[in-house]
């Protein structure tokens, strides 16, 4: 064979052998292939599936195992490209974050993976389905090279080792291993695949008119074609791209970068400009006090403080409070569990809005037909006081005298502190209690004792104003101080008794 240097030490004696890892462009793991040589630089490749053979005086040069890689013009030349590389496969973890650019939810499936000549393909069930001949019909999912970028990525996940493949359709993968040499691995070898792949497209495109292609009998015109013609897509090589992708969806690295610059920059500017709007509305925005006055914004009167709605009202005791302790005490003194039952959240809510709109209602209406709706937004109209009844500066002073021993000088201590109150709290006081004690009258029929009223009404009027201590104990005192007030209202507050 021409080219070759030949000893006759023996006879039979085989030609020395180069291992693969030794050729230029070689992948480990792969099957080199042997040359055979020409003198004539326009012959074709030979390429048979056994050992090369290289002669060693000459320069190594880049094997292609596809002929149709190479021109019979060109071989060697600068836009040889790279053999590809192949990986059997192994088990990765896979999830697919967007699809054409639309983003879709992370689901992390063990998956095992292949990398073929130009594409990722996924497997679902086992290798052992890799290894074997698929049905007609069934096909692996696959992931096109062509175009594709591999970078690392620590956003996107919050696992280590995670390797993201961007494809020119937009579409994104996330592939992931415990073992970073594995992924490391897979990372190394799908960016060489496509960076071979986007190299021999860009040769592709750059062929010169008037060369013939390899395997093929069609000559390219030699003369000035218009460009549109010279751009006509062609059919791809069996390397390249198996699927190609529509035209349309084909951008280069460059271009798919500017874009996202762009977009970043875009988007940028006007999250900019919402800033800016925003603080000009914030600048111009009319006080409260100006809305209220104008009448676009009404005084509220559940979450009022008791003091500004009795001044607004003109009044020592809140009218709704009023309105409430009538209605309850026409209809709903025998209603069994009185304050202690729930009425409807909705229809409470109802209610609390026509009375923040100072809206004429009627609580004898149907719609108020179920008295623990009346009772349940009473007790509401008092959580929400943004000071309680019992003011918080008094909230120690009357734990501190629930625990005097004493009855009588306990009685005392607790009506000094009533006296010592403002006068809306102290007059709103006594009405409740009054009303308590008449509902306490009808105890046989609506199931409620002193205690019980003591449960619902200990939390409601009275807390802490910080959270600071144990609220286990609190709530014993709370409900200790009510119901002591409750049992001796006659003689804190001067009441008759029933």
């Amino acid at each position: 064979m021409a080219g070759m240097r030949i000893t006759n030490q023996s006879v039979g004696k085989q030609p020395p052998l180069i291992l693969p890892h030794q050729v230029t462009g070689v992948a480990p793991g792969t099957v080199p292939m042997r040359i055979k040589t020409s003198q004539s630089s326009g012959d074709r490749l030979s390429q048979t599936k056994s050992m090369v053979l290289q002669d060693p005086d000459l320069p190594p040069r880049t094997i292609s195992r596809h002929r149709r890689n190479q021109s019979q013009h060109n071989i060697g030349g600068a836009g040889a490209v790279e053999t590809p590389v192949v990986l059997n496969g192994e088990y990765l973890n896979k999830a697919k974050i967007s699809e054409g650019g639309k983003k879709l939810r992370k689901n992390w499936t063990s998956t095992w993976v292949v990398l073929d000549t130009d594409k990722l393909l996924f497997y679902k069930d086992s290798k052992q389905e890799a290894l074997t001949n698929l049905k007609p019909g069934c096909s692996p999912d696959g992931m096109d090279l062509c175009g594709a970028v591999a970078e690392w990525t620590t956003e996107k996940s919050s696992r280590k080792n995670v390797l993201q493949i961007t494809t020119s359709s937009g579409s994104e993968f996330l592939l992931q291993a415990d073992n970073y040499h594995t992924i490391s691995k897979w990372h190394d070898a799908i960016k060489r695949t496509a960076d071979n792949l986007s190299k021999g497209a860009a040769g592709k495109a750059s062929d010169k008119p008037g060369i013939r292609r390899a395997n093929s009998t069609e000559y390219l015109p030699r003369h000035g074609l218009p460009s549109k013609t010279l751009s006509l897509p062609r059919p791809a090589p069996e390397s390249l791209c198996t699927k190609e992708p529509k035209p349309e969806h084909r951008r280069s690295l460059k271009v798919f970068k500017s874009s996202k610059l762009t977009y970043s920059m875009s988007d940028s500017a006007d999250k900019n400009g919402v800033k800016n709007r925003l603080k000009k509305f914030i600048t111009r925005r009319p006080s409260m006090k100006t809305l209220q006055e104008k009448g676009i914004i009404k005084d509220r009167v559940f979450g009022c403080p008791l003091l500004a709605l009795c001044e607004r009202e003109g009044t020592t005791v809140p009218n709704f409070v009023r309105q409430c302790v009538e209605a309850v005490e026409k209809r709903g003194l025998e209603a069994d569990g009185i304050y202690r039952v729930s009425g409807n959240l909705a229809t409470i809510q109802k209610l609390r809005f026509l009375v923040d709109q100072e809206v004429e209602f009627n609580l004898d209406d149907s719609q108020w037909e179920d008295i623990h709706v009346v009772t349940g937004a009473l007790k509401m109209f008092f959580r929400e006081l943004p000071e309680p009844l019992f003011p918080f500066p008094f909230f120690e002073l009357f734990v501190e005298a629930i625990k005097t021993k004493e009855c009588k000088q306990k009685v005392q201590v607790m009506k000094k502190l009533v006296l010592q109150l403002p006068k809306p709290n102290q007059d709103t006081m006594r009405v409740l209690f009054r009303h308590l004690q008449t509902i306490l009258t009808c105890s046989q029929k609506n199931l409620m004792s002193t205690q019980g009223i003591s449960i619902v009404f200990g939390p409601t009027l009275m807390w802490p104003e910080l959270d600071c201590g144990n609220m286990a104990v609190n709530m014993v005192y709370q409900n200790q101080i009510v119901e002591f007030i409750l049992i001796e209202s006659p003689e804190i507050f001067g009441l008759q008794k029933k």
